[in-house]
């Protein structure tokens, strides 16, 4: 009779019961690690993300224009100890904000965070002929607004 009804509560259950469910770790985002440059209207880009360690992903941008700095921001990708991915970001000039992960894959990462102003999310997309694109986007003004950074890899030694 134990084998009928284990027999019976196995096909009952499906593959959920051999596969167990992986949950997303900042460990999944190594293929943000590394240097990455966008250059368009005279601004160059470049921005750096270290590889995941000790729960966290540090990273750095700058924007120079007509050889001076324009913008900076230091960020970070954080694990809390619950299991909850943040993107944390300093923007130059501005209060630090954080956003939370609302969907992560092998090439696409997706922050939120819907009571900053603008914006109330950040996307990382990793193409796949190996360039990067960030995307800002939300509501400003009333209206919806997104911002692109297509970026390539770069040396991390310049």
């Amino acid at each position: 009779m134990r084998l009928r009804v284990s027999l019976f509560c196995l096909l009952l259950s499906p593959a959920s019961f051999f596969a167990q469910e992986k949950t997303f770790t900042i460990n999944d985002l190594a293929w943000l690690k590394g240097c990455w440059n966008s250059s368009r209207n005279g601004r160059e880009t470049t921005e750096h993300w270290l590889k995941p360690a000790g729960g966290t992903m540090l990273g750095i941008s700058r924007t120079v224009a007509d050889g001076k700095t324009v913008e900076f921001e230091f960020t970070q990708i954080r694990q809390d100890p619950g299991g909850d991915i943040f993107f944390i970001a300093k923007p130059s000039g501005q209060p630090e904000a954080a956003f939370k992960l609302i969907k992560g894959s092998a090439n696409e990462v997706i922050f939120e965070n819907p009571q900053h102003d603008f914006p109330q999310r950040v996307i990382y997309r990793l193409q796949s002929d190996g360039s990067l694109l960030g995307r800002i986007e939300g509501v400003s003004k009333g209206k919806e607004k997104a911002v692109d950074f297509p970026m390539t890899r770069a040396r991390c030694d310049d």
